[in-house]
């Protein structure tokens, strides 16, 4: 296969491995370190898309994640199809197969061009939000073919054949960004000993230096990066990351990193290796070095394939040894942009011309483009391409010393291909994630980043420095300044030097005048994307659209996947100058993530299925394991549902612990309970706040039970929580709510009351906590401590103590849940498991009982109390539960909820309350959500009168008990209800008191 743009030499491309890969369903050959980009340019592929709105040929034009329009479909089959990869960042290998996005019936001939030569002044911006209004029922018809039009990938449509995955680090220094400036930086925090993680996003590492001829210290650019990143592979606590996307950066210097770590090896990832990560980093100090964007100049018929911008150009021929053409014309603004005519020329290309914007510019690239023979023409500009399919030549006219109006007259040059350079705009899209607002810098010609409360620097271009020798210093002093910021005295280190021209001053020009207006010129195109030319930003200003995020919007400038990278800046100095106003004071849109796109499957990674939450054990769950313990999914916790022996039901085993528990000992892994430590100076009234009853008197080493309510006064969770300190307590949560609750606690914290001092972490995982309840607990436990006094009076139901529990540091809570004596026993987690077992081996005696969350379940309900969630249902306040005792009114301030419960609902007669119930035939148990209604033979539709909301079989009391909800149940006792069954059955229930065991308490505090 011929390569007809393939240079014979140079370049960093691997000639002796060839690779065959397929684009629009033909078969193409590159090698081994070319991207699917340079791969078409080498093999003469012109068009690669087409165009959003006017469907016109598109073709590549820049050599980044700035590229707007190789935006392919690639996989070979459904299961590893992936939508709108950008060509200029996917490597090639044997089997690629590439399809266009764009194009129908296909990408050579569309349709939808030809529509668009006819009909194309016909689609000014607002076009959609004008036309597709109405009629409204045929929304669904325009909508199915605007997403045609669109020209992007799909998804697709069978079970994806890859795996992906998430990574969590902390790290010192993060630098983004391993170009010179990010390479020196990354040298100076690892020579400081900083953990450092340093990720770029192209596949391999040194940025514009492996596009460069520069030497630095004499030796070619490309040997210093091998050599930098060689040293930087050695240190251990330096992690290398390419292929890899910064593509969010969020508050307290929380980012994430997007790797594609097998999209370059095949279609489908090897066996067991995800295809793609996304590492989630806190990292104490930020350092962008993310580079500059060339800017493309706007000018008529610029999309036409050929026209590219000029830094892509040099790194097409430096780097994969690709001459994109065979004639060239370079327009600038600036001198840099000359290097790209000299690499042209030394490609054997030939280059036509240099057209200059600026009138009066001598210095040692005009006197090197003249050494060569190259045509120069100052003062001039490319106002339009010629072309349809491939750029034939170039309008070139004379310009004014403004650049803003044509001065003479017109003339064609013959080329190819036309490359063009309006300066450089520092890529700050991640510096904006945060909310920082860019800042205009006229000697930059461009936004640079602005303030930030992140840990962040910044340096190199994207801070507005363009030369190489100054990049460099600049990345070491940073670098340096980061791990010294991080806790690591530095110094920076010596960087290489390399010889510089003094550039002249460039010019600011953004869109090339054309002797007609511009909504009378050829098309100049803004945004390749989204088809926004320069006429339809002059319109959108015209009608009224005057904030830069409006005309944007309207416009849908930089809406694509590239963002507007390429386009932002022009489109914004148009639409300042239709308004007459200066680019500051015009502003800019603000990026936000992603930085580029990234798949669902990196975002979803392996939460996914089984594997969706994870799972959380405590530190006895082996234990429950060898012990048959049936289980069951708390709040992601696995917790001990019940211990059944051979040849047990569930039933005679629930029977068994039960009768366990009351009559000797049994005990309760109980680990999961939520648990958050909080502190500060007004802890106690924040609990006051949060809870309906009062704390502020609560003495160290008691415990208080309390109800959280909701703003509406319903309750939404209980616990008990314990003075630990005059200033700090341990609250406890249900299993399942101590996320939510926590979440509560500091959304209240920091929206409600931000000036009260005091401070919650989640401490659960810290605590193995073990029950044990029953007439022998005290016995028990008295033989696994020697400093904690047990004795009743001394302490007291309520009461908590520290001291050692099999020679264990341990926090023993008097509290029951059961209404029988109790302790919670809290030890170190990782400590859990030896106490358990002590307390078996000395439990034995005892018939230590281990028992379940169903045991729990129903020990608590021979005592009436509640589980929240299960009992409550969102709808109920403290007074319908029978538990005013816990709510205290006359608090000097109020508490969450207090208003509400006084709400004219939650005061009226006949609410529904929580009440016991036993059924006339005590074997039969109640199904729970069973409907309670007065009459069971009154026509349909039934009044409901509540439902049941626990229901079990006790086998203490040797008959079912049920707890549910019946309107005006508390006035009701006594009285009969009917629970209708689905099978036709109704069975009769008297309502009584919700405690049907020991209504005294008494077995609690002996």
């Amino acid at each position: 296969m011929t390569q007809t743009n393939r240079l014979n030499t140079g370049g960093r491309i691997d000639r002796s491995q060839p690779v065959t890969f397929q684009f629009n369903g033909q078969s193409y050959q590159g090698y081994r370190g070319d991207t699917l980009a340079s791969a078409l340019l080498a093999n003469g592929v012109d068009v690669v898309g087409r165009s959003f709105k006017y469907s016109r040929p598109r073709g590549i034009v820049a050599a980044g994640a700035e590229e707007p329009n190789a935006v392919f479909q690639l996989g070979a089959t459904e299961a590893t199809q992936v939508p709108n990869v950008r060509a200029t960042q996917q490597d090639i290998f044997d089997g690629l197969v590439a399809q266009p996005t764009s194009g129908w019936p296909n990408l050579n001939f569309d349709f939808m061009g030809t529509f668009s030569k006819v009909f194309g002044r016909m689609l000014p911006p607002g076009f959609y939000y004008k036309t597709f209004m109405f009629p409204q029922a045929a929304w669904e018809t325009y909508e199915k073919y605007i997403r045609k039009a669109a020209g992007l990938g799909r998804s697709p449509r069978v079970k994806d054949a890859d795996t992906y995955d998430h990574m969590n680090q902390h790290t010192d220094v993060l630098i983004v960004g391993a170009g010179p400036t990010g390479l020196a930086a990354a040298l100076s925090a690892a020579r400081a000993g900083a953990r450092v993680i340093l990720a770029d996003e192209q596949a391999e590492m040194g940025g514009s230096l492996l596009a460069t001829r520069d030497q630095l210290d004499g030796q070619a650019a490309a040997d210093w990066v091998k050599a930098t990143l060689d040293e930087l592979a050695g240190y251990d606590h330096v992690q290398l990351l390419p292929r890899s996307t910064v593509n969010g950066y969020h508050d307290h210097n929380f980012l994430t990193i997007h790797q594609r770590r097998t999209d370059h090896l095949a279609d489908k990832a090897p066996d067991n290796i995800s295809r793609q990560r996304l590492h989630r980093v806190r990292a104490k100090w930020v350092l962008l070095a993310t580079g500059a964007h060339e800017r493309p100049l706007v000018y008529g018929n610029n999309d036409v394939p050929g026209c590219m911008v000029a830094s892509a150009v040099s790194t097409y021929i430096n780097q994969y040894a690709v001459a994109p053409g065979r004639r060239l014309v370079l327009m600038t603004s600036n001198d840099y942009a000359y290097r790209t005519a000299f690499d042209w020329q030394d490609a054997g290309r030939e280059v036509v011309a240099i057209v200059d914007s600026r009138h009066d510019v001598s210095g040692r690239y005009q006197e090197e483009a003249r050494r060569r023979g190259i045509k120069l023409l100052l003062g001039q500009g490319v106002i339009e391409a010629r072309g349809n399919k491939r750029v034939d030549g170039a309008v070139v006219a004379q310009l004014d010393p403004t650049g803003d109006k044509v001065v003479g007259g017109g003339r064609v040059l013959d080329c190819d291909t036309i490359a063009t350079s309006g300066g450089w705009s520092p890529a700050l899209h991640l510096s904006c994630h945060t909310g920082s607002r860019p800042v205009w810098d006229d000697e930059v010609i461009g936004f640079v980043p602005g303030k930030t409360v992140q840990q962040q620097l910044v340096a190199g271009a994207v801070a507005g420095t363009f030369t190489l020798n100054e990049c460099l210093k600049e990345g070491a002093q940073k670098g340096a300044e980061a791990a010294a910021l991080a806790g690591f005295p530095s110094q920076a280190v010596k960087t290489p030097s390399t010889e510089h021209w003094p550039e002249a001053k460039p010019m600011a020009l953004f869109c090339v005048p054309h002797k007609k207006r511009n909504s009378r010129a050829p098309k100049q195109f803004v945004d390749f994307q989204t088809d926004v030319t320069a006429a339809a930003i002059e319109l959108a200003t015209r009608e009224g659209f005057e904030s830069i995020e409006h005309v944007k919007r309207y416009t849908a400038m930089g809406f694509g996947t590239d963002q507007g990278k390429l386009g932002n800046i022009n489109g914004m100095a148009i639409a300042a100058k239709s308004m007459n106003k200066t680019i500051p004071e015009t502003g800019t849109t603000i990026f936000r993530p992603n930085y580029t796109p990234v798949t669902f499957g990196a975002i979803a990674g392996r939460h996914c299925r089984d594997l969706f939450d994870p799972m959380r054990y405590s530190a006895m769950h082996e234990w429950h394991v060898k012990q048959g313990a049936e289980f069951e999914d708390v709040g992601q916790w696995k917790r001990p549902w019940y211990f059944p022996k051979p040849g047990e039901t569930m039933q005679q085993a629930l029977d068994r612990e039960c009768l366990a528990t009351r009559e000797s000992v049994g005990i309760l892994d109980a680990s999961t309970l939520g648990k958050i430590d909080i502190q500060g100076k007004d802890a106690r009234e924040f609990l006051g706040r949060v809870y309906t009853n009062a704390w502020a008197k609560l003495p160290v080493g008691k415990c208080r039970y309390g109800l959280m309510c909701h703003e509406d006064g319903m309750v939404f969770d209980d616990g008990v929580t314990s003075c630990m300190g005059e200033n700090h307590f341990v609250m406890t949560t249900t299993t399942g709510g101590a996320a939510g609750v926590l979440e509560w606690l500091e959304f209240y914290h920091q929206t409600e009351w931000p000036e009260m001092e005091v401070y919650m972490n989640t401490v659960t995982d810290h605590w193995a906590t073990m029950t044990i309840a029953g007439p022998n607990a005290r016995k028990l436990l008295s033989e696994l401590t020697d400093d904690i006094n047990l004795d009743r009076d001394s302490f007291k139901f309520m009461d908590w103590r520290q001291g050692t529990v099999a020679g264990v540091p341990a926090r023993v809570f008097r509290i029951s849940f059961t209404g029988e004596l109790s302790y919670e026993i809290n030890v170190q987690a990782n400590y859990g498991l030896h106490v358990w077992e002590k307390l078996f081996e000395h439990g034995a005696k005892y018939n230590l009982t281990p028992y379940g969350t169903e045991t729990m379940h129903i020990l608590r309900a021979e005592k009436g109390f509640i589980i929240a969630g299960q009992d409550t249902d969102g709808s109920v306040h403290p007074y319908d539960l029978g538990m005013s005792w816990a709510v205290k009114e006359d608090k000097p301030y109020s508490f969450i909820g207090k208003r509400g419960m006084k709400r004219e609902d939650c005061v009226r007669d006949y609410r529904k309350q929580l009440v016991g119930l036993k059924t006339k035939d005590p074997s039969i148990v109640l199904p729970e959500g069973a409907q309670a209604v007065d009459d069971p033979n009154h026509p349909i539709p039934v009044p409901m009168l509540g439902h049941i909301t626990s229901s079990y079989y006790s086998a203490n009391l040797g008959r079912s008990i049920a707890l549910g909800v019946v309107k005006g149940g508390h006035d009701r006792m006594g009285e009969t209800v009917y629970y209708p069954l689905t099978d036709g059955r109704v069975v009769e229930a008297e309502i009584c008191s919700t405690i049907f065991l020991d209504p005294k308490g008494e077995r609690q505090n002996v």
